[in-house]
């Protein structure tokens, strides 16, 4: 079982350099503190990488809706997402 695991990660590993000519690890560090805030941002809102200002808008309000602290969230929650959002709206001005 751990051979097989093994050998699949190794193939994958390989796989992964022949595509992006950087193996997975090398791959992965590359990103910057930005683009994972970015990152983070999207997937904490819930948009793909190339979502409308209004639809970061949207998914801010139904984000902020559940973790609003009248409905069980705390304010910390409520500043994350905002952060979320505005990260998100000024990365769209910086690509333009």
């Amino acid at each position: 079982m751990i051979v097989k695991f093994l050998i699949a990660a190794l193939v994958l590993s390989y796989g992964c350099r022949m595509i992006t000519g950087q193996w997975p690890w090398d791959y992965l560090s590359n990103r910057t503190t930005r683009q994972q805030a970015v990152l983070g941002a999207r997937k904490l809102l819930g948009v793909s990488s190339n979502a409308t200002p209004s639809e970061i808008n949207e998914a801010h309000r139904r984000k902020l809706a559940l973790v609003h602290p009248d409905r069980g969230g705390s304010n910390a929650q409520v500043h994350e997402v905002t952060a979320a959002r505005d990260l998100l709206l000024a990365e769209l001005h910086i690509e333009n």
